[in-house]
């Protein structure tokens, strides 16, 4: 398997405050790779230099073999890197089908305002609505975004960093604050997404980490601590010790 997606020493400082320290990451094309930590780790600063969000102190970063180190977050998203945040980041006042639309018309540059009347583009109309359907929000497509149960929001996110058609997706802690009876949706979309994505998964949930990855890199401290296979990882006593505050 070739890296899809790599860091080469990257470091973000913020004036003597080292957030990401020296950070060399390969993730292979079609991995689920989760990025865990205890807080203040770096996991979200290293998401922010991967996607643009910041600018690198130093160090570089690679995807699909091309250095998008300088590149603006649009342009990397048209590359293929798309992300979720910690936050949700939608528009209230917008259905689901809306939101989705307007997502795929930025993707294929028809507009901004091209899903007034939606009928416009048939096409996309109906590339919105499977999209919705992958996520679990056919039911909800025509309501308004800020009524919905929360679990249903961050699936929105998803769809919305899904319709980029990304080769890498980053998700940033997608069950976060996500209440108990809505979290089982999430995490089973989480874990259907398809396999000729790459998916970079930030996570404190480790039941959902330990049934995702197929490899896991542990931050400490902005610098990279440790990483493997889920089972290294689960028997690694120094992590235990680390970062779940067992006694190695």
């Amino acid at each position: 398997m070739s890296a899809v997606l790599q860091t080469r020493n990257l470091m973000k400082r913020f004036g003597g405050f080292v957030a990401t320290n020296d950070v060399s990451l390969s993730v292979e094309q079609g991995a689920r790779h989760a990025l865990i930590g205890p807080n203040g780790a770096g996991k979200t600063t290293l998401i922010n230099l991967l996607t643009g969000a910041l600018k690198p102190t130093s160090g570089r970063v690679i995807l699909q073999g091309e250095d998008i180190t300088d590149l603006p977050p649009h342009q990397r998203v048209r590359r293929g890197l798309a992300r979720t945040f910690q936050v949700n980041q939608l528009f209230p006042e917008f259905t689901p089908l809306e939101a989705v639309v307007l997502a795929i018309n930025e993707r294929e540059q028809l507009g901004a305002s091209a899903w007034k009347p939606l009928v416009r583009y048939p096409q996309v109309v109906d590339e919105a609505a499977a999209l919705l359907e992958r996520f679990g929000l056919s039911d909800v497509m025509g309501e308004r975004t800020s009524r919905l149960p929360y679990g249903k929001q961050r699936l929105l996110e998803m769809a919305l960093a899904f319709a980029a058609k990304p080769r890498v997706l980053l998700l940033d802690e997608p069950a976060a604050g996500v209440p108990e009876e809505e979290r089982h949706e999430v995490l089973a979309i989480v874990r259907a997404l398809p396999s000729d994505v790459t998916v970079v998964l930030i996570e404190h949930d480790m039941d959902l980490v330990f049934s995702f990855a197929d490899r896991i890199s542990v931050l400490v401290s902005g610098a990279l601590f440790t990483e493997g296979t889920v089972a290294e990882i689960a028997a690694d006593p120094r992590v235990k010790a680390i970062y779940l505050g067992e006694d190695a």
